[in-house]
């Protein structure tokens, strides 16, 4: 049975890493391979601002 995300209140300030789409959807944000979101988002944790930011300053 799948989960029925209607019913889980989301918490936006992190990044779900085990979820293929929410690695999708921070790749195409930052315009990343999937390698390189894989490696942010291990190296920030889940925490969404720290891994915002090492994305920006990884494109520099």
């Amino acid at each position: 049975m799948a989960d029925d995300k209607s019913k889980v209140k989301q918490d936006r300030k992190r990044v779900a890493a085990g979820q293929p789409y929410e690695l999708n959807y921070f790749a195409r944000k930052h315009h990343l391979s999937k390698e390189q979101a894989v490696a942010i988002v291990k190296k920030a944790g889940n925490d969404r601002d720290k891994a915002n930011k090492l994305a920006l300053s990884a494109k520099k």
